[in-house]
């Protein structure tokens, strides 16, 4: 087999069984007195935290459950991410997606990767600090989703959320 071909499977292989998860239990949700909501964001961080994992792992060979500014190894793209992330902790966190949004202008594929690790940081906040500072999960998914677009991978993107 080619080796272009086994690149191919092999990639298609690991965005599949990091999917199977999410695929498995499709629905996320248990019907229970006043918990609905609460499964539903579970459901919703889980979606994005395997989508941006499927991303690192298929276009910058990163493989890990926890997606970290050390991953990045240019010096002004930490500074960059380390900034957006330090605006997100101040609770500024609007104003730090419209930043990273001028900064995925450009297309390239490092502010790609600096896009999926600032998604995936903000995935880790809280419910209550991100309703707190008026943000939710769906505009994360949205947001996610816009950055991918970008990029054309969009319908990479769709294979994680058709079910939602």
């Amino acid at each position: 087999m080619g080796r272009k071909k086994y690149r191919i499977l092999r990639r298609f292989f690991v965005l599949f069984t990091m999917s199977v998860s999410v695929v498995i239990f499709p629905c996320g949700i248990i019907k229970a007195e006043g918990r609905n909501m609460v499964f539903e964001q579970d459901y919703v961080m889980r979606l994005i935290k395997e989508m941006v994992r499927a991303f690192l792992k298929l276009l910058f060979q990163i493989d890990t459950e926890s997606p970290t500014v050390e991953l990045l190894e240019n010096k002004e793209e930490k500074e960059t991410l380390e900034h957006l992330l330090d605006m997100i902790d101040d609770g500024k966190i609007n104003e730090a997606e419209n930043r990273l949004y001028d900064l995925i202008r450009e297309a390239d594929v490092s502010s790609l990767e600096i896009a999926l690790l600032f998604y995936s940081c903000l995935n880790d906040k809280t419910d209550d600090f991100l309703e707190a500072n008026d943000f939710g999960r769906e505009e994360i998914k949205s947001g996610l989703e816009n950055v991918v677009d970008r990029f054309g991978l969009s319908s990479i993107a769709k294979m994680f959320l058709a079910d939602f």
